[in-house]
């Protein structure tokens, strides 16, 4: 087994470390956001969205907005 070195200092100035296993590490990160899988005509309906959406913006008709106020 090898020793690992973690800097004190370190530790206190990120508010601690947590050590876990690979497959509970990846178990924690696929429960924290769930996946949704669409099919026919709502994925049909989404693609479309989205190609409008990124073709807007390739023809510069998007803005940023800061908030939901700046919309008038």
């Amino acid at each position: 087994m090898q020793k690992v070195a973690i800097s004190k200092a370190k530790v206190e100035r990120t508010g601690g470390m947590v050590v876990l296993p690979v497959k509970e590490y990846d178990r924690l990160v696929a429960a924290a956001v769930p996946t949704y899988y669409l099919s026919g005509k709502a994925a049909t309906d989404l693609d479309k969205l989205v190609a409008q959406g990124l073709q807007a913006h390739r023809e510069g008709k998007t803005r940023k907005l800061r908030s939901l106020a700046d919309l008038d």
